[in-house]
């Protein structure tokens, strides 16, 4: 056993604290925090974090004299001036609010700097991520029944999300603690960070929101909502839109989206086939500007393709009912628009045939023989 000493006056501050901060999570209000370990509330960006303490209780560890904490091997001065701060940390989180939400987000964000990849725009970092917060996050999902989304729905960009789990939903990270995924096979830190991102940026939004039983939450990509309601609009009302009006409303805000989503090769490939800087280009002819085979121009539009499956699954039903619509009512108008741009768009963005380096790999839609030029092969 140490041998006694007279406590020093920053020593008998601590001891205090901890006395205090005892009696108040000893109350019934903090009762559903006592059963959770300390590292429910510990940050990796803590410093001289008491690991021995951090998979004990906190019920037990509020239960140890002060004295007998303080003489575990391993624990100094300093690491019980840390457990004193995780202490006040689970004082100040709301019980009512776990593991729902908390008012305060400054735990998981961070300023986005260059020298940090792992830090975005939006303040989410990752080597801020504590358990507490996980738990929040993925509970905001369940509540409101977001589950089934898939990760990619809510990325801000796919090129973040490897593409093997644009299409996983996320209930299948629902289930697990922080450490589990962290553990996880093939789960690297791009992978994480890309993972942990959705779901902050669904709980950051949904996490204040209240809930009534007899309507639901919707979150669609801020382009694709756009889009989705002016087909909308376009399917209930007779004639056909204007060129002017199916490039602001239609063809822009997808272009835009994939923009987004895609490296710059394929962001220059659809400029060409919609004619955005000229004619509407042909597939012999951006693979001759670009030097590579057809075939190779064909896989690299696929995934177009697959990009608005993941950002707009039902697109390719309402664009090709609008195409339809439109092209019925066409016929009828006098000097109608010549709708070549609108044609390109939706075979761009949801093709009637897909190619592959071996030939067509999957048969959809149907083209008219008119507008099959504007896919020439």
């Amino acid at each position: 056993m140490r041998p006694s000493k007279p406590a020093s006056v920053e020593e008998l501050q601590v001891i205090g604290r901890f006395e205090s901060l005892g009696k108040i999570l000893h109350s019934e209000t903090y009762v559903e925090h006592l059963d959770k370990p300390l590292a429910y509330w510990a940050l990796p960006t803590d410093r001289r974090l008491p690991l021995a303490f951090l998979s004990r209780a906190l019920r037990e560890l509020l239960d140890t004299p002060f004295e007998e904490l303080a003489q575990t091997p391993g624990i100094g001065q300093k690491k019980m001036r840390a457990f004193v701060k995780l202490l006040a940390r689970v004082a100040n989180t709301d019980p009512a609010e776990l593991p729902a939400e908390i008012s305060d987000f400054s735990f998981g964000r961070k300023t986005a700097s260059a020298a940090d990849p792992y830090c975005s725009d939006n303040g989410f970092d990752q080597s801020t991520i504590s358990e507490l917060q996980w738990e929040q996050w993925r509970s905001s999902v369940m509540r409101h029944g977001l589950g089934h989304e898939k990760l990619g729905r809510f990325a801000s960009s796919l090129q973040n999300l490897t593409k093997v789990i644009w299409n996983t939903p996320l209930e299948a990270y629902l289930n697990n603690t922080l450490a589990e995924i962290q553990g996880m096979k093939n789960h690297g830190k791009r992978r994480l960070h890309a993972i942990f991102e959705v779901f902050y940026n669904v709980h950051i939004l949904v996490a204040n929101m209240g809930s009534q039983e007899h309507l639901v939450l919707r979150i669609v990509p801020r382009l694709i909502d756009g889009v989705e309601q002016w087909v909308g609009q376009w399917l209930q009302k007779p004639g056909v839109p204007s060129n002017s009006e199916i490039f602001q409303n239609f063809v822009s805000p997808l272009l835009e989206q994939i923009r987004t989503d895609a490296p710059q090769q394929i962001v220059t490939m659809a400029e060409n086939r919609l004619g955005i800087r000229g004619p509407i280009t042909s597939i012999r002819q951006v693979a001759r500007d670009m030097g590579l085979t057809r075939a190779r121009v064909y896989q690299l539009l696929n995934e177009i393709n697959d990009i608005m499956m993941v950002r707009w699954p039902l697109g390719r039903h309402h664009v090709y009912e609008l195409h339809e619509k439109i092209s019925t009512e066409a016929v009828d108008i006098p000097n109608p628009p010549s709708l070549i741009q609108f044609y390109a768009a939706a075979e761009l963005f949801y093709p009637g045939n897909r190619r592959g380096a071996d030939g067509p790999l999957e048969k959809t839609d149907e083209i008219t023989e008119d507008q099959s030029d504007l896919i020439e092969v």
